[in-house]
């Protein structure tokens, strides 16, 4: 398999996917400002959409969506526990929780907070929502480590890799104490250091 990704994006999530799931794949950097890889091939000729992440696999076959691969890599590996059984309840929460991450913080720090050319109104907007789905995260893991169940599943992996972007665009975490020891829970795994660690976003 090949991830093709840029360090610090939601293709992070993925990253820490395939390492927690004990898979191999060879990482292949993107800059998609540029639309090239970091040796040079034309990324839009790879992926039309021009984001990423993009799984390649063993086929030849290309995919899209964080939401989707992370469900595909869980799968890959059911002895890791990254995806609970189909029919389970858990795997039902697992979804639901990958779609919230989704469409109600992914989607709302970008692009709307990445682009210096979004209107203060707007932005002022999707900083009380996310706000409000901060809380929400806050409430879910009073009490608990994980997002689901009693293990780290791929609803934590996109979950520390989106609230990541947090501090980059100055929002401050103080008041979700809970959602910031899950992130220091999830930053501690060595499987997690050692997918940050390859996207040159952490030294020992």
């Amino acid at each position: 398999m090949k991830l093709y990704f840029a360090p610090g994006y939601c293709s992070q999530a993925v990253h820490i996917a395939l390492r927690e799931a004990g898979l191999d794949a060879d990482l292949v950097q993107v800059d998609t400002v540029a639309g090239t890889t970091l040796e040079g091939a034309d990324y839009r000729a790879i992926n039309p959409r021009g984001y990423v992440p993009l799984l390649e696999l063993d086929d030849g076959s290309r995919h899209t969506e964080v939401a989707a691969l992370l469900q595909y890599v869980g799968d890959l590996a059911p002895q890791a526990g990254l995806m609970p059984a189909a029919g389970s309840r858990e795997r039902f929460e697992v979804l639901q929780w990958l779609a919230f991450i989704s469409s109600e913080l992914h989607k709302a720090f970008s692009p709307w907070l990445f682009h210096k050319e979004t209107a203060g109104s707007t932005r002022r907007g999707v900083i009380d929502r996310l706000k409000l789905r901060f809380a929400d995260l806050e409430n879910r893991l009073a009490g608990r480590q994980w997002l689901v169940g009693d293990r780290f599943t791929v609803a934590d992996a996109y979950a520390f890799t989106i609230m990541g972007w947090a501090g980059m665009v100055g929002l401050g975490l103080a008041e979700y104490p809970n959602v910031v020891a899950h992130q220091d829970r999830v930053r501690a795994r060595p499987q997690v250091r050692a997918a940050l660690r390859a996207e040159g976003l952490f030294e020992d």
